[in-house]
């Protein structure tokens, strides 16, 4: 088990692990407030400023998986896998336009989530209830994500087990998470993606000035990466298979789906009840609007992260697991102490999001079905105690997603992830812009969305979020969307607006009081 381990290296990431512990367990008096409140214990309050709302923003969108995948997509397909950096660039005019109205809105009325808001506006419980559906069913998969990416670098480290004893660092991380964010709540990863994001940044910008020094620089980088995508190629066909689209450039056949997988997947990265967790625990309005300026910076450094997957192939990694491109590029260029310091930080970029998500995904089951299914009475107290008590249940669900079944099943789900929570957007960004959908219409058009994505995305051996209409290739959830929003808008003009709107049209505008 331990024979193989890089004890420095493994030293270094216990370090900082134990370090990110107490700061889970301590940050539970950090903005002190009544954690037996479900608006403390789950939105922080409400009294994230700016700085801190950047950090858990950041933290809670920029995860360990994605340190891993997008390098993994460029090691495998080339610039395909670039889709990651002009989505993440889309989203924040999206956020810009869309979530300070949502804040309003849901800080005047009192709302925690994304599905109080639906039930408000429209009035309709089962619209509530398919938005609620959708998060929570969403964020399983996005969970046990992190725990793949932390699950890579610990492999990397050394570990080798197997069977069930394969998983114990997983299961003790886990643990270990579970505890201090049903203590903490929000505070503990609000307050860990500080060092988590510094950490990533450090490795970063090490791995982008160190790594093609040692290869001979950037032009010797991509002359590299371009012998091995020609490599790929020319083995593929002289196998007797079709050219694989892969290379530097985008192959002209992968062009409207780069684009469409990139509108689409903005569109649906903030209906994630994380990242409208992440957001409403913002103090203001103001605060949302200065991140939506700010946080492209995070589009860079992704950008420069998804390099990794090009120096990878530069530096020779040979694995047929691209999601080890990364470990195995650290553990090449960098001493042991530093990999550790690495690794480190990609696990703790698993439990900022893993944390939030759980803690969204709680909100949403206690607010939008316990309560007005099973228990319209519920008190305050006990409504977050419940939620608290979720979130122990989807941390144990996902890591039972990772011991029980293939990581390919997690991968497949993810990926139909962003294809439901696009379907939800109409209802949401409607809501916020006008009185006229009705929210029966709505619903119909979310079912319909669903069940044409999920029946698309299904392929003959794996899931796939692209379809091809007329020859051009698409992005599944997109088309599902636009499918949706039709339905929606026809069945409005048959059965007319008749939501039972318990919004004001002031609440949509800022005011002074919290400015």
């Amino acid at each position: 088990m331990f024979d193989n381990l890089n004890w420095t290296a493994a030293a270094v990431f216990v370090f900082f692990f134990a370090v990110v512990t107490i700061i889970g367990f301590v940050a539970a008096r950090w903005k002190s407030g009544d954690l037996s409140q479900l608006h403390e214990w789950g939105l922080g309050g409400r009294r994230f400023g700016a700085w801190i709302t950047w950090f858990l923003l950041g933290g809670d969108l920029y995860t360990a998986y994605t340190v891993i995948a997008v390098p993994g997509v460029m090691y495998a397909l080339g610039a395909y896998g670039f889709f990651a950096v002009p989505y993440t660039i889309l989203i924040y005019p999206l956020v810009f336009l869309i979530m300070p109205k949502l804040w309003n809105v849901t800080h005047r009325n009192h709302y925690l989530t994304g599905a109080d808001f639906i039930a408000g506006r429209y009035g309709n419980r089962w619209l509530e209830l398919a938005v609620a559906f959708t998060g929570i069913l969403a964020t399983m998969p996005y969970i046990a994500l992190q725990l793949v990416g932390m699950e890579k670098v610990i492999g990397a480290l050394g570990f080798k087990a197997e069977g069930m004893a394969s998983h114990a660092p997983l299961t003790i991380a886990f643990i270990i998470l579970a505890l201090y964010t049903y203590k903490s709540g929000l505070r503990a990863p609000a307050m860990i993606a500080f060092v988590k994001d510094i950490m990533i940044y450090i490795f970063v910008i090490a791995a982008v000035i160190v790594i093609p020094a040692k290869l001979g620089g950037y032009g010797a980088v991509f002359d590299a990466a371009k012998t091995a995508y020609d490599a790929k190629i020319a083995t593929a066909v002289a196998a007797g298979k079709p050219a694989p689209a892969i290379g530097l450039t985008l192959a002209p056949s992968q062009i409207w789906m780069f684009i469409s997988l990139s509108v689409g997947s903005a569109m649906a990265l903030f209906m994630y009840p994380h990242a409208m967790t992440g957001t409403l625990s913002a103090s203001s309005p103001d605060v949302i609007r200065r991140n939506a300026v700010t946080l492209p910076a995070y589009s860079l450094v992704l950008g420069l992260i998804a390099l990794l997957g090009v120096m990878a192939l530069a530096a020779g990694i040979q694995t047929a697991d691209p999601q080890q491109a990364v470990p195995l590029l650290v553990l090449k260029m960098f001493p042991d102490w530093f990999a550790g310091f690495c690794f480190a930080a990609i696990a703790i970029g698993a439990l900022v999001p893993a944390a939030v998500m759980s803690i969204g995904a709680a909100n949403t089951f206690t607010r939008n079905v316990w309560k007005p299914f099973i228990e319209p009475d519920i008190s305050p107290e006990k409504e977050s105690y419940l939620a608290k008590l979720m979130s122990l249940i989807v941390k144990v669900g996902a890591l039972v997603v990772i011991i029980w079944l293939p990581t390919q099943f997690a991968l497949d789900l993810q990926l139909l992830g962003g294809v439901w929570m696009i379907q939800i957007f109409p209802a949401v960004v409607a809501g916020l812009y006008t009185r006229w959908f009705n929210g029966w219409a709505l619903l119909i058009g979310w079912a319909v969305g669903m069940l044409v994505g999920s029946y698309l995305s299904w392929g003959p051996t794996a899931l796939t979020p692209a379809v091809s209409i007329y020859g051009t290739t698409f992005y599944i959830g997109l088309v599902a969307v636009v499918l949706n929003f039709v339905v929606s808008v026809v069945l409005t003009m048959v059965l007319g607006s008749t939501a039972s709107d318990e919004t004001e049209a002031s609440d949509y505008e800022d005011a002074a009081a919290v400015r």
